[in-house]
């Protein structure tokens, strides 16, 4: 992490050789020089925009904006033009997009030198430099797109009028990493939802989407060479589960719906993200939480193997080569259709009895000198990280895969013999925060989503609005040099408790707001949570116009 100097000076490095034509313009930098190197002076007090930015310059005049608005895209960025229509269509401009700079109203155009820091942007609107153009620049697609969010942040609409304060904002984010993850295995909600979550991800400049979509209660995701994952493990909800009602039950009855995504939609919903500057990760499950699996191939489990039928709660066993076969032939599919380049395993609440009651794996263990459950799910980790990065694939996994007892209970060995795969991201979701520095002295990344902090499925009086905003994603004792460790944060919409889509939104909204700003702004930045709420209005307008605020505007 930068220094205040050096990050003041990378600010403005980009800018100050300009402003030396006039004598106004020399008082003009000097003003922008002190104001981006303070750390407390950030936004401009009636310049109200979340994530907060680096900084804020008011230029205190406002500008009224014509309906008709000429935008020129720098080929260089890769902008999806019709996603910056579709957004400035939406604040209820009449778009024509031009070829030409100068006859541009709104500019988007790429420089690395202005900001370098990763996926920065400097947003100038009617400064002394261009007094005429609102003027976008990003050293990334990511930036640019940034910058969009943040103009639209910035027009005031009175519902004849649109006008907007001429400022400039130089920005970019605290941590790479700022994920809000949807469990729909627990509950399947479908693509326009998730474009609809994709959107407001966007809005806050959140950049991964974590897709939790198998486990337990359902399968999710087509794969071809296997079709009853979804022909049977598919038809199943954890409201059916909880209830007795089991796939195989489910699967014999003339459902309408379809509970899962054909490789056709999950192209789609990757293609929506990207346009959005969002990476999609998919979480394919490892040993446990794969029962929806085992309905459609019983043969996969430890217990269901030995009694011929499903077992719910089993685990895969990993020691034999045809489950592994099977778990591999998976992967290559899923890889297929998502490029982010990372998988996350999960890899978390393994039930060991599974594998302490099979003859067969208790005998492999022995012959491998593998001497605990734990160690024996490390190994099978390991191997499936081998895979991936063959392919150039990255693994991630909740942080029982580090071999830790997370919440040292006392029927679990800590693993002795197997150590993680270099290079896997660990989730830290559950147990002491000193285990966070244990995987960071073990040399591996990490992504904060401390469930006391960041569990969307928690109600509002175990973690309301505030305590979300309080969320340090770099705990106490971190050291300087490990901090750049710390990718960033994870907030997790599990699915238990959210059968409908207004339940949904219900859980979510404004809390990820919050997480969103945790994720931007750096720790020694981040202002008080009332300014915060001062911010959030906007949004809480926008959401209710939505109708993703409703019950909940009173309890959180």
């Amino acid at each position: 992490m930068k220094n205040k100097k050096e990050r003041g000076d990378a600010l403005c490095r980009g800018v100050e050789n300009k402003l030396v034509a006039s004598s106004f313009r020399q008082f003009y930098a000097m003003v922008l020089l002190l104001f981006v190197m303070s750390p407390f002076v950030v936004q401009a007090a009636d310049i109200r925009i979340l994530p907060e930015p680096c900084s804020v310059v008011d230029l205190q005049k406002e500008v009224s904006l014509a309906q008709n608005l000429k935008v020129y895209i720098d080929k260089k960025s890769s902008l999806d033009e019709d996603y910056v229509k579709q957004v400035l269509t939406e604040e209820g401009f009449d778009i024509r997009v031009v070829s030409s700079e100068k006859a541009a109203d709104l500019v988007f155009q790429m420089d690395g030198k202005v900001v370098p820091e990763q996926d920065g942007y400097h947003l100038r609107v009617y400064s002394p430099e261009r007094k005429k153009q609102i003027y976008a620049v990003g050293n990334s697609r990511n930036g640019l797109l940034y910058a969009l969010q943040t103009f639209r942040q910035l027009i005031v609409n009175d519902g004849v009028h649109k006008k907007i304060p001429s400022c400039e904002i130089t920005d970019y984010p605290a941590f790479m990493w700022r994920s809000y993850m949807l469990d729909e295995s627990r509950h399947f909600h479908g693509k326009e939802v998730v474009k609809k979550l994709l959107d407001e991800m966007v809005r806050l400049k959140m950049n991964v989407f974590h897709w939790h979509l198998v486990d337990d209660p359902g399968w999710r995701l087509e794969i071809k060479k296997y079709p009853l994952l979804t022909e049977i493990g598919a038809k199943g909800n954890y409201t059916m589960m909880r209830d007795g009602i089991t796939p195989l039950d489910s699967a014999s009855l003339s459902l309408t719906d379809r509970w899962y995504y054909t490789q056709d939609e999950i192209r789609e919903i990757v293609a929506y993200a990207d346009a959005r500057g969002i990476s999609i990760m998919p979480e394919i499950e490892i040993p446990g939480h794969v029962t929806a699996s085992l309905y459609a191939y019983p043969w996969l489990g430890a217990s269901s193997k030995q009694h011929g039928k499903t077992v719910a709660g089993d685990l895969y066993d990993v020691t034999d080569p045809n489950m592994e076969q099977f778990f591999y032939d998976v992967l290559d599919e899923v890889t297929a259709l998502f490029p982010a380049r990372i998988v996350h395993i999960g890899g978390d609440e393994a039930n060991y009895v599974h594998w302490q009651n099979s003859l067969a794996i208790n005998t492999f263990m022995q012959e491998n000198n593998i001497p605990t459950y734990t160690d024996l799910q490390v190994w099978a980790i390991n191997r499936v990280s081998k895979y991936l990065s063959s392919n150039d694939i990255r693994m991630m996994g909740w942080n029982e895969i580090t071999g830790e007892n997370i919440r040292n209970d006392a029927h679990i060995q800590k693993s002795e013999s197997e150590t993680l795969a270099p290079g896997t991201v660990v989730q830290f979701w559950d147990g002491e925060v000193s285990l966070i520095n244990k995987a960071i002295d073990k040399g591996y990344d990490v992504v904060n989503s401390n469930r006391v902090y960041t569990y969307l499925d928690y109600d509002y009086g175990t973690i309301p609005l505030e305590k979300a905003y309080s969320f340090m994603p770099v705990p106490e004792g971190i050291a300087d040099k490990d901090k750049g460790k710390i990718l960033g944060i994870g907030c997790q919409m599990w699915g238990e408790f959210i059968p409908t889509t207004a339940r949904l939104y219900y859980q979510t909204f404004p809390r990820i707001a919050a997480y969103a700003e945790v994720g931007w702004v750096a720790p020694e930045r981040k202002g008080s949570y009332s300014f915060f709420r001062e911010r959030l209005k906007s949004l809480e307008t926008i959401w209710e116009k939505l109708g993703y605020l409703n019950d909940q505007k009173d309890k959180y």
